[in-house]
């Protein structure tokens, strides 16, 4: 089933998630869910958060980055309690967009490597590393667990440009290809 992503605005989206186990209700349904909801956007990450869900999940799909990143042609993963445990090297701007964000792209800074604890969709612990765009791909879906949405990344002034924007997006003044909840729309 396909889910609508929550636009900005959402208090969901600024509240840091909590952690769950494996007895959370539906959380096969919910995983199935936001993969059709996320294919649906045209996304390569979706967060629990963007679909209302206040949890510590987010799922990724990097394979159409494979042209840049040969590695990222079968990059595909769950990510269940994810801890970042170390972001290194000299950061670097990388034009993002946001399911959560209709029609809105920014460049934003990041580290190109991080290294991450996380359960996979069984709850089996792995501590893995990652670079380039899968670690972007990563940590802009983690920020959003953490309460973090990738506007807040960027300088004071270009959020000020970019206010009227934000404020369409809070009252659904959009037409995203794909089904949304809007903060204050009617």
């Amino acid at each position: 089933m396909i889910l609508p992503i929550v636009g900005y605005g959402n208090p969901v989206l600024k509240k840091k998630a909590g952690e769950i186990d494996a007895s959370y209700p539906g959380l096969e349904k919910l995983l199935e869910d936001m993969w059709e909801t996320m294919y649906t956007a045209s996304g390569v990450g979706l967060a629990a958060p963007q679909v209302g869900k206040p949890i510590r999940l987010f799922i990724v799909d990097a394979s159409p980055f494979e042209d840049e990143e040969e590695e990222l042609k079968d990059f595909k993963k769950v990510f269940i309690n994810a801890q970042m445990l170390e972001e290194t090297g000299e950061e670097w701007f990388f034009n993002e967009g946001c399911l959560s964000f209709p029609e809105l792209r920014e460049d934003v800074l990041r580290k190109p490597k991080i290294r991450i604890k996380y359960q996979d969709e069984k709850f089996n612990t792995f501590e893995e590393e990652y670079d380039g765009v899968a670690a972007r791909i990563i940590q802009h879906e983690y920020d959003h667990i953490e309460g973090i949405v990738f506007v807040d990344r960027i300088t004071p002034l270009k959020r000020r440009l970019i206010k009227s924007k934000l404020t369409n997006i809070i009252k659904g003044v959009t037409q995203p290809a794909y089904k949304m909840k809007f903060a204050q729309k009617k």
